[in-house]
């Protein structure tokens, strides 16, 4: 799984590896409340989004299970760093990965996550050649629900109250898609990405 090309270039982004001096940043957006509660790791504070910024830093590639490949979402001509998105690698022998992302709500609702999704389902079942990517999503989230929809991804289970997230009752969508159903796609298909060596 090797031999992957960065920055990936879209229509309106680029999809490149976090830097340090990122850090500035991604503060504008992690420690928003709104994107807060979607967060796996909750960073309150400055030192936090440092230190998730340096773990996005080394996830560059996918070379084993487990492995994660986080890149920002730049836009194109003012370089403005809107959010990021990531792939990892769950599961070798049955082809499964997932896919993860945040964004920040100033960009939300312009079709740039959609754009950077595409992207990235691309790169995962064509350079990765996966076999199933799913996403999780908080129930509250109706955002990310119909996007998961638009991008031709069926809704799979539904966790009513499984778990205390930061203090509440978390309620929990699960959204997968095929390799071949993607490919079948037409949904957001036409958005190609091109790779592009740094």
């Amino acid at each position: 799984m090797s031999g992957l090309h960065l920055p990936i270039t879209t229509d309106r982004l680029v999809l490149r590896r976090f830097q340090r001096e990122d850090v500035a940043l991604v503060s504008r957006y992690h420690l928003l409340p709104a994107v807060q509660r979607y967060l796996f790791r909750p960073t309150r504070y400055s030192e936090d989004v440092a230190a998730a910024v340096e773990i996005m830093r080394g996830q560059v590639g996918l070379q084993r299970p487990g492995d994660t490949l986080t890149l920002a979402m730049q836009r194109r001509g003012d370089k403005a760093l809107l959010g990021h998105v990531a792939l990892h690698w769950s599961d070798a022998t049955a082809g499964q990965g997932e896919l993860l992302f945040a964004i920040d709500p100033a960009y939300a609702g312009s079709g740039f996550l959609t754009e950077a999704l595409t992207a990235m389902l691309n790169l995962a079942f064509d350079h990765f050649n996966i076999h199933r990517i799913f996403v999780r999503c908080d129930g509250r989230n109706h955002h990310s629900a119909k996007l998961m929809q638009k991008l031709g991804m069926r809704l799979e289970a539904h966790y009513r109250e499984h778990a205390l997230f930061q203090g509440e009752w978390d309620e929990e969508l699960h959204f997968a898609i095929l390799d071949r159903e993607w490919q079948a796609s037409s949904k957001v298909r036409p958005l190609p990405f091109r790779e592009r060596v740094a």
